[in-house]
């Protein structure tokens, strides 16, 4: 059930009672849309989410997972959004400061009487157009299915990202990505932040797009203020 953050707890696990995931919020931001997987069979709805694979960062695997039950291709977003953890001491660091890539929400969820799975959602972007057709081309020179994009650019505003994906752009939704069964029977769909939030209302995942598109929102009035500003000043 849909809820504000639970208190704090105190448990342990060993890594044989323990299960690491990951989901993502998939928006494509020049539509103000976002991904929602349909399972037809038990007839619900639900963003994509999945076990990380061993030694696989977890950012990473909520990219990977996003793609292979949604079919569409995605990375992870840099939004505004208030977190505990201490900035980068690299000053070369990819994400801005102020924008973060950290999980924006984390479920702790009982597997078993005996084992533990943690899941952590991120905000994700699906790609540009040119970006898209770069990794299909590297992925298919490969023989593989997927194909890790590259970062969103440190430099890039909101923006300027929209302007890339070129007026009625429409992202790729790719065909028979799931893994098994079970993954190849879902359907996924781009749908408005309002509808979305309709599908998955009574479960946490309405918190993960709110506070996503929430995110997205900040930077891009952020940015904006920024332009202005120094247009201002430039203009002096």
């Amino acid at each position: 059930m849909s809820s504000a953050s639970d208190r704090p707890v105190v448990a342990s696990f060993d890594s044989e009672h323990l299960t690491i995931g990951a989901g993502a919020a998939i928006f494509h931001v020049a539509s103000s849309r976002v991904v929602v997987c349909y399972h037809p069979v038990h007839e619900y709805w639900f963003l994509p989410k999945g076990r990380r694979d061993a030694n696989e960062e977890t950012g990473f695997a909520a990219e990977r997972e996003g793609f292979e039950e949604s079919g569409y291709r995605n990375r992870l977003l840099p939004t505004f959004q208030r977190h505990r953890q201490p900035r980068p001491h690299n000053p070369s660091s990819p994400v801005p400061a102020v924008f973060s890539i950290e999980p924006v929400w984390m479920q702790l969820v009982p597997v078993s009487h005996t084992a533990q799975y943690v899941l952590f959602w991120y905000i994700a972007e699906t790609l540009a157009p040119d970006i898209e057709t770069s990794v299909n081309s590297e992925a298919e020179a490969q023989g593989m299915t997927y194909q890790i994009p590259p970062r969103f650019p440190a430099e890039l505003t909101l923006a300027e990202r929209v302007k890339q994906d070129g007026n009625g752009y429409e992202p790729v939704r790719h065909e028979n990505t799931g893994v098994d069964a079970e993954e190849a029977q879902y359907a996924s769909y781009l749908l408005s932040i309002p509808d979305a939030m309709e599908k998955l209302k009574g479960t946490v995942m309405t918190d993960v797009v709110r506070k996503g598109w929430k995110g997205i929102q900040l930077r891009w009035e952020m940015e904006g203020k920024a332009a202005r500003n120094a247009k201002a000043q430039n203009s002096q």
